[in-house]
């Protein structure tokens, strides 16, 4: 396991927050900076723009993010537990519901839910196909009031299948909280059309922003991200060009 900075150490003071209408919240705050060094060192996220990943979508990416990664480090996991904690309590109010994004956000929603003391559901992308063919698994009822637990945001999509299938259940979705955005605009966008309030523990800006401070890229190589964040769609037709 490798040695992670001091979680204690002090930060630059807390920078004014950006909203969108209110809806889609991704500023600077206190924790950001601490929990992108973490996704960096625990390689929860890598970069490697000369040497680009495919998306599940197609997409080809210079930076890869795969959260579920943080389960195998305690401290990591129980850090950014404490952090959802925290952004639950202070930003909805009384909660009835846990649910997580299946897969990937299953577990730490388990570990948010258990430390918050309330139920736990988790959200398939489809309903299963044996048994009782259930899109949610767990007990919700009418008008529960949920707070949905994601582990990545890229267009948003996924995320929000699993809101509007709560929705469809007649359950009282708050918001959503996750542990990191890439900030497209076409996720920005499918959120506040879709009503729904998202809060991150990190973002891409800050992400790339502490790679090159920690030396993790260098700075020429910050042009290639840069194109690739314009314009991720149709990055790789100019691949051959990086």
């Amino acid at each position: 396991m490798p040695v992670f900075f001091n979680l204690e150490k002090s930060l630059d003071k807390k920078a004014t927050l950006s909203l969108k209408k209110t809806l889609y919240i991704c500023g600077m705050r206190d924790y950001e900076e601490k929990i992108a060094e973490l996704l960096l060192q625990s390689k929860a996220i890598i970069i490697e723009p000369t040497n680009p990943f495919t998306w599940a979508s197609g997409w080809i990416s210079p930076i890869y993010c795969d959260n579920r990664r943080i389960l195998s480090y305690p401290d990591i996991r129980s850090y950014l537990k404490s952090q959802f904690v925290k952004i639950i309590k202070d930003n909805f109010k009384q909660i009835d519901v846990i649910a997580g994004v299946a897969t990937g956000a299953i577990a730490i929603a388990a570990l948010v839910a258990d430390e918050l003391n309330l139920p736990l559901v988790y959200v398939r992308a489809a309903a299963k196909k044996h048994g009782l063919g259930n899109k949610i698994e767990g007990k919700i009822d009418k008008n529960n009031k949920v707070v949905v637990i994601e582990d990545l945001i890229s267009t948003g999509g996924s995320s929000l299948n699993a809101v509007q299938t709560l929705r469809n259940s007649k359950a009282n979705v708050m918001g959503m909280v996750a542990i990191f955005t890439y900030g497209f605009d076409i996720s920005v966008n499918n959120f506040i059309n879709a009503n729904c309030k998202l809060i991150t523990l990190c973002n891409y800006n800050i992400v790339i922003k502490k790679a090159i401070k920690n030396n993790y890229i260098k700075q020429n190589q910050f042009d290639i991200l840069e194109n690739w964040r314009k314009d991720p769609k149709n990055w790789n037709s100019r691949i051959n060009n990086i």
